[in-house]
């Protein structure tokens, strides 16, 4: 399977990364401890078998970044934006796409905080969230993850995209 996601912005980067660290250093869970060489914050579009019917992406694509939640056991920042919700429904519909999470009448954008976040630790958590300030940006780059490869590969060496002359530049992940 693989996944499109857009990446954000210097600034709306690190204030995902700051929030990631706040939870860690209050003892909670938090993607901070997560060392995967592919983990940086993202929004996920769609999830698909293949992206040979992905279109290039036009970018940047504002992002206003909102409340913390809980998406089932996920602690999650909202992100949204007209522009956002419209390119998400492209590129539903360009693919195969096959989480039925991700059609675009039920699609909730958000760029995780924390996965399977223990159920003790989730009032704190939000506590610990509540009140901060929205932040608008801009996702700045696509990219995505073939979870049987294990790669990431940049938007620019998608196949759709690839026909204009770049070779296929995909990074694997160990």
């Amino acid at each position: 399977m693989r996944t499109v996601e857009l990446v954000l912005d210097d600034t709306l980067d690190a204030t995902v990364r700051d929030l990631w660290r706040m939870l860690h250093v209050a003892g909670l869970r938090s993607l901070a401890t997560h060392t995967h060489p592919s983990n940086r914050p993202h929004i996920t579009l769609a999830v698909a078998a293949s992206l040979e019917t992905l279109p290039p992406v036009r970018l940047p694509v504002p992002v206003r970044l909102g409340p913390v939640r809980m998406l089932g056991r996920a602690l999650v920042r909202d992100a949204d934006s007209p522009r956002l919700r419209e390119l998400q429904a492209e590129v539903w519909r360009a693919l195969d796409a096959e989480n039925p999470l991700h059609t675009p009448d039920v699609w909730a954008p958000h760029v995780s905080l924390a996965l399977n976040m223990p159920e003790t630790q989730r009032a704190g958590a939000l506590a610990l969230l509540t009140g901060i300030p929205a932040i608008s940006g801009e996702a700045v780059g696509v990219r995505s993850y073939d979870t049987e490869t294990r790669t990431v590969t940049d938007q620019g060496d998608f196949p759709a995209v690839r026909g204009r002359g770049r070779p296929p530049t995909a990074t694997q992940i160990p």
